[in-house]
């Protein structure tokens, strides 16, 4: 543990890839997003958690899918992300950088 203290930047590589994975992953709906449907006469917008996981094809059906034209991450969903994937573990990794 102590040899790990002293490489911040491996300790915030392992947090990055810890946190990471699970959200790219599984359909964890955490981050505020849009959905838009369309049925050709109309188009509605409706606010939905969205997961990281549905913008690489991985935990929805092909069925979930139709009558839907788009979907992605309001600005606050993108901050989450940021801060989730990349925030959290810099902290982390800077206060154990800050420690020696």
């Amino acid at each position: 543990m102590n040899a790990l203290k002293n490489k911040p930047f491996l300790i915030f590589l392992i947090l990055f890839l810890v946190v990471s994975i699970p959200l790219w992953t599984l359909p964890i709906n955490l981050f505020p997003g849009v959905i838009s449907y369309g049925n050709g006469i109309q188009d509605i917008t409706e606010d939905a958690p969205l997961s990281l996981s549905y913008f690489i094809g991985l935990g929805y059906n092909e069925a979930d899918m139709t009558g839907i034209k788009d979907f992605y991450l309001k600005p606050s969903g993108y901050m989450l992300a940021f801060i989730f994937t990349v925030g959290i573990p810099g902290l982390i990794a800077y206060r154990f950088s800050r420690k020696k």
